[in-house]
């Protein structure tokens, strides 16, 4: 964690008096703060840990948020070092992540859930489905199970009974009567390209981010009281051996907040949901 001392000019003119006079105290109100950075996507993440950046100066720490609009970068510059934390994904990405990178970073703590939804394209409502369709999804491996699982809660396709459900792929697919075209993009694309296709399985915050209403505008919403909320839980993730460090206890806490809490379902209503 850095260490930031602040001194406004207030401050810089006691000391100048002080000086002046021959010596004398320091400032009793400057005070040396700690800064915690967190990586976080713009669309729920960063405008959650703005919410909290006074509550965490309260407690001495200064908030430093940097902004990604991808899923890779934030968990590599963790890994380097440049991040104390970051916010943006859940358990299973970052396993996944962790085995493909040879890195070990750790979940500190669950913070809320992002319902995977099916959004229409081409094509208005699932019973519009025509024969070879194209659907687009998540191109990442615990995503991808994921939209698939919501492919098949829609009555599109059928998994595998033996399929792995948070690790399942294309080739786990037993049927498919309707002889789907399925479109593996990166997730921060699919929203953008929604309209080529009949149909895609937007993550929660690009959903938010591009303008979605969740509620009104899917088609299909993973189930709040579902398996997926406490398996796709989003996450407070940092490097091994610093998930007791006293800044992202705080950092935990302020996110845990009756604040956070309200923001979090007042802004996105429905779409992101605070977990206890």
């Amino acid at each position: 964690m850095k260490k930031t001392l602040y001194a406004g000019v207030l401050g810089l003119t006691a000391l100048g008096l002080a000086a002046c006079s021959g010596g004398g105290d320091q400032d009793a109100d400057s005070k040396e703060n700690e800064t915690i950075k967190v990586g976080a996507s713009a669309t729920p993440h960063a405008e959650i840990l703005e919410q909290v950046k006074d509550d965490l100066a309260d407690e001495g720490y200064d908030l430093e948020v940097e902004v990604f609009d991808d899923y890779v970068l934030p968990d590599q510059a963790l890994a380097d070092g440049d991040l104390d934390a970051n916010f943006f994904q859940h358990k299973p990405y970052l396993d996944n992540f962790n085995k493909e990178n040879d890195t070990d970073l750790v979940a500190a703590d669950q913070v809320h859930y992002e319902p995977l939804g099916l959004y229409p394209g081409k094509t208005d409502t699932v019973d519009d489905v025509k024969n070879g369709a194209e659907i687009a999804i998540p191109n990442d491996a615990t995503n991808g199970a994921r939209a698939l699982l919501l492919l098949q809660e829609a009555g599109l396709i059928k998994l595998k009974d033996d399929s792995d459900t948070t690790t399942a792929t294309t080739k786990d697919i037993e049927e498919n009567p309707k002889n789907i075209k399925i479109t593996e993009l990166d997730a921060s694309q699919i929203a953008r390209t929604v309209q080529d296709v009949d149909l895609a399985v937007i993550n929660g915050n690009y959903a938010v981010e591009a303008g979605f209403d969740v509620q009104d505008d899917a088609l299909e919403i993973e189930d709040k009281d579902s398996k997926a909320a406490q398996t796709y839980a989003n996450i407070i993730a940092v490097r091994k051996g610093d998930e007791d460090e006293p800044a992202i206890k705080a950092l935990e806490k302020a996110l845990h907040s009756d604040k956070a809490k309200e923001f979090m379902e007042d802004e996105y209503k429905g779409a992101v949901i605070p977990l206890s």
